[in-house]
């Protein structure tokens, strides 16, 4: 992406502000132009206070500086203020966007992306484009129009000297621009290493009990070290170029102002030139600089923010794989089968997970799903939801081709309760009416109480009103797993994936959560995913997944009966 594209998607966030923007500008102008007006007051007052005696004039002059300040300062609170609420509302703005945009990304984008990374976007990246637009870019053109003004006072005071000054203008802009081409690199390769730095401690915290069990804190310090070591090293480098950067503008505008004292004396002395417009040229000069080694300055944070506009518009510019069709409808309820005709996946394009499954699961039917790990067993369920979409073939609810109706109609339908639950850091009564916060207390507590999660609530501190720490901390994996369940029952929803939810959990804890599933199950067309065979002994129909395909179908003594996968997974687990 070219620096000139990258920019007019960076303006392109000042459009809903154009207003504020305007007003910003002008208040900006006005600043600009009262300090050229200070410059050229340094003439009257050497040539008509301190040389001519003007007495009127030592009388109107003071008064005239207090107000060209008074307005300054007013002027400049206005374009200040402005620009940096303009400049968080463009922050807010563009982290809304990129976190509507993630979640609208389907499962297989989180595969390959670290969370680290992503989090580093949303904060840090967002936070370097805010300072390239509001402060940075718009800094320039206050000192744009600052350099304007006062070149219009050095060429109105004297045009011959001026000419002479503005040969080492063109000298300043070689290191800008020599500059700016390291400050960019340098910038994301710093971004990049604190997406690192971010994902190590997002990995590190989260898996925080595995770290200590293991006895690799040595070995996780050492690699956090490591990566904030090179952040520094890099770090360290712009400080360098930066620290560089501001003497070589000053020796430049030194030797500009030197020329100037020489030549302009000269004139002076001459009886060319008065001492007032002489001192007032020079001040104006010295303004110009100014703002120049402001540019140069600003060049810094522009080269950070251009490199986080890459990598934030890399982000924005990844297409959902998975979307509503154009004229997708509602999907009705759920009343007569959930089929699947031909369905085959593959994650790669090249290795097919699932193979040509058929399968047609009646309304209300339980389904129970098994097989060895990584036969394909999660990936089939991830399919109804639309996670994945299907390679080849199609699923069928009723009729309708999943492909065909909206995701929210089709998710809707659908409650999920995971081997891995997902709490969040919230009270567990938002925990259970998540997905409709606007459900009220009695249904909430009948929820609980179906998935036999109520005496455990109630002896909490603060009852419904606890907060369960991040992914459920404070609660037992059996607690954590009756929340989730409550949380599927008060969905309501016709169509239930049970996706190991057992699996984890201890003799005492499981037999808590069976009941809770018993509950939930009523009058549902459950897909239920099971390690342990004893927890689906009463399903309608169990299918066994071998190599992506359904090897075996029936009930559980049609398929002890045969002999076959089945047999030989019911052995495994019963015959010791």
């Amino acid at each position: 992406m070219t620096e000139k594209v990258l920019i007019k998607r960076l303006l392109s966030f000042l459009k809903p502000y154009k207003k504020k923007l305007i007003f910003a500008m002008v208040s900006m102008i006005l600043v600009s132009g009262l300090g050229s007006a200070q410059a050229y007051m340094v003439k009257p007052l050497l040539d008509e206070i301190f040389f001519k005696k003007n007495e009127l004039m030592l009388n109107l002059l003071p008064f005239a500086l207090i107000l060209v300040f008074l307005f300054k300062g007013l002027f400049y609170y206005s374009y200040t203020y402005i620009l940096d609420t303009i400049g968080q509302s463009i922050i807010k703005d563009l982290r809304e966007k990129l976190f509507t945009h993630i979640h609208s990304l389907p499962i297989s984008f989180f595969h390959h992306t670290p969370t680290g990374e992503l989090i580093s976007r949303v904060i840090n990246d967002a936070t370097l484009i805010q300072m390239a637009v509001s402060r940075s870019l718009i800094g320039v053109l206050k000192d744009l129009f600052q350099i304007l003004g006062l070149l219009f006072v050095v060429f109105y005071l004297n045009w011959k000297l001026a000419l002479m000054s503005m040969i080492f203008l063109p000298l300043g802009v070689i290191p800008v621009a020599h500059f700016g081409k390291k400050f960019r690199k340098l910038s994301t390769t710093n971004q990049q290493t604190v997406a690192k730095v971010s994902n190590i401690l997002h990995e590190t915290i989260t898996g925080h009990r595995i770290v200590k069990a293991f006895g690799m804190e040595k070995y996780e310090i050492r690699r956090f070290s490591e990566m904030v070591d090179r952040l520094f090293k890099i770090i360290v480098k712009d400080i360098k170029i930066n620290s560089l950067q501001h003497p070589l503008m000053e020796l430049i505008g030194g030797l500009g102002v030197a020329a100037v004292i020489w030549y302009g004396g000269h004139q002076v002395i001459s009886g060319q030139s008065t001492p007032g417009t002489f001192f007032s040229f020079l001040v104006a000069l010295i303004m110009i600089y100014d703002p120049i080694k402001g540019v140069s300055n600003i060049n810094s944070p522009v080269q950070q923010g251009l490199a986080a506009a890459t990598r934030i518009f890399g982000l924005l510019d990844v297409e959902p794989e998975i979307e509503d069709k154009p004229g997708a409808i509602e999907l009705p309820p759920l009343t007569k089968s959930i089929e699947f005709k031909n369905v085959s996946f593959s994650y790669d394009g090249e290795t097919s997970v699932l193979k040509d499954i058929n399968l047609d699961v009646k309304a209300g039917e339980i389904l129970a799903i098994v097989g060895t790990s990584g036969g394909g067993k999660t990936t089939l369920v991830n399919l109804i939801p639309r996670f994945f979409e299907v390679t080849n073939g199609k699923i069928l609810i009723d009729g309708h081709d999943l492909r065909d109706v909206t995701m929210k109609s089709l998710r809707h339908q659908l409650a999920i309760v995971s081997q891995q639950t997902i709490l969040f850091n919230d009270t567990v009564k938002n925990n259970i009416a998540y997905g409709d916060l606007t459900r009220t207390d009695e249904e909430i507590i009948a929820a609980a109480k179906a998935a036999h999660a109520l005496d455990f609530i109630n002896e909490l501190p603060n009852g419904f009103d606890t907060i369960v720490g991040e992914s459920g901390a404070r609660l037992s994996g059996g607690q954590q797993q009756r929340l989730s369940i409550a949380r599927a029952i008060l969905k309501n929803a016709p169509i239930l994936i049970l996706d190991e939810a057992t699996s984890a959990l201890d003799t005492e804890s499981e037999r808590e959560v069976q009941r809770a599933l018993e509950n939930l199950m009523k009058n549902r067309t459950t897909f239920v995913i099971a390690h342990r065979l004893s927890t689906i002994r009463n399903a309608d129909r169990i299918i066994v997944i071998k190599d992506g395909q359904i090897a075996e179908e029936g009930s559980h003594d049609t398929l002890l009966s045969k002999n076959g996968v089945y047999t030989m997974l019911h052995q495994m687990q019963f015959d010791h």
